[in-house]
């Protein structure tokens, strides 16, 4: 949530050598690697042979995402930072993050799942908010060398203390469950609908976190506090949407495509009018859009759960078994393709010429190409609603 603050140290360090612009995929690597590796390592949990193991594999993720970010301060090179940061430090935080996830899903089957993501998922926008101005005062004041250091304890003693709290023992229906997978959700389109349009949103998600601090420099100038500011504007909204998303599918009974439509709707509308008019000369601009797309596209994941509810009925319908904590899992792999094939996009869109548009546009600077195809991605990201209205008879 915060790797543009880190992007932007490594890109002006001397001591990394090697191809600066490969830098900018690390933090997409990192979240492609988490949410690919969350499918995997749900399911296993979610098995009866392997459901005790939970907690242990949470607390090897701790350990392991922590000594990544003391080997990534000794990098010398950007493909130690991918690799060591953006794959192994993902790697940890996706066996944090699975147990709890599958505990989640067990302790809100009945009711209430949506907000109870929702409530999750405001978590990473909370450390999202107030982070980014911890780690550019630690960079200011230490270094970028010591800063990973110090935050590879604040991820080892923030995690421990975590799980020693988070009861993520699984329940004893669960470890009684039967060991075959149920795939027959696989059978119907809704689950590929669904998840194509989440893998294309969440191509161009990863770009405003990783871009926004180094456009708000090279394009803006503005200080290095602004563009923590610009970061934290863009985690902080998140809170009450990943919230209130939940609240429209638990409480209102607004649709699955509904509340995603709003989500993709909302999130293309700030990139093609904030972004992409005139927030290379209008700070303000750029701090409206940090705001609106923050807010919708932060909500995008909350609406997952209105999903695995259209799922869970087309499944009782067909009279068939369904396992939403494993459904959940593949629908953050779909998210992990999406955000690695919108790193490599996101490289190769710098490295292109700007658009034939005018420079009195933010769609004529260097970002324009990477603008496009985050509000294109946004837009595309709702289709399931499109889907509803013109492929239903398909």
């Amino acid at each position: 949530m915060t790797f543009g603050i880190f992007q932007e140290a490594y890109a002006n360090s001397s001591s990394l050598s090697g191809s600066k612009s490969a830098i900018g995929v690390v933090g997409t690597t990192m979240n492609g690697t988490m949410y690919l590796s969350i499918p995997v390592i749900s399911t296993l949990l979610d098995n009866g042979r392997w459901a005790n193991w939970r907690r242990s594999v949470a607390i090897v993720g701790v350990v392991l995402s922590s000594i990544a970010f003391v080997a990534t301060s000794f990098s010398t090179r950007a493909w130690h930072l991918i690799i060591l940061q953006g794959v192994v430090a993902a790697l940890g935080s996706a066996m944090i993050y699975a147990p709890n996830i599958l505990v989640l899903d067990e302790w809100y089957k009945d009711g209430n799942r949506a907000i109870a993501y929702g409530v999750q998922l405001s978590s990473k926008n909370v450390v999202g908010t107030g982070c980014p101005f911890l780690i550019s005062g630690l960079i200011h004041a230490t270094g970028t060398h010591n800063t990973l250091r110090v935050w590879a304890g604040i991820v080892l003693t923030t995690g421990l203390l975590g799980l020693a709290i988070t009861p993520i023992k699984p329940s004893v229906d669960q470890i009684r469950r039967p060991r075959q997978i149920p795939w027959t959700f696989l059978k119907h389109r809704t689950f590929y609908i669904y998840a194509i349009g989440n893998a294309v949103f969440s191509s161009g998600y990863g770009l405003p976190q990783t871009y926004l601090s180094a456009y708000a420099d090279s394009v803006l100038h503005v200080s290095s506090i602004l563009g923590s500011l610009m970061i934290a504007l863009f985690n902080a909204p998140g809170i009450l949407s990943s919230v209130g998303f939940g609240i429209l599918s638990d409480k209102f009974a607004i649709s699955a495509k509904t509340n995603t439509l709003i989500s993709a709707l909302g999130s293309a509308l700030c990139v093609t009018l904030l972004w992409g008019l005139k927030s290379h000369q209008i700070p303000a601009c750029l701090v409206a859009f940090s705001i609106g797309y923050g807010f919708f596209a932060g909500g995008y994941s909350a609406t997952w759960a209105g999903w695995i509810k259209e799922m869970e009925r087309e499944a009782a319908q067909s009279n068939e078994a369904i396992n939403t904590g494993m459904v959940y899992g593949l629908l953050n792999g779909s998210r992990g393709v999406g955000y690695v094939v919108g790193g490599v996009a996101g490289t190769e869109l710098l490295r292109a010429s700007p658009l034939s548009i005018s420079t009195k546009w933010a769609y004529g600077t260097q970002y324009g190409p990477v603008i496009l195809f985050t509000g294109i991605s946004a837009l595309f990201g709702g289709w399931a609603t499109l889907w509803h209205v013109f492929g239903a008879g398909i």
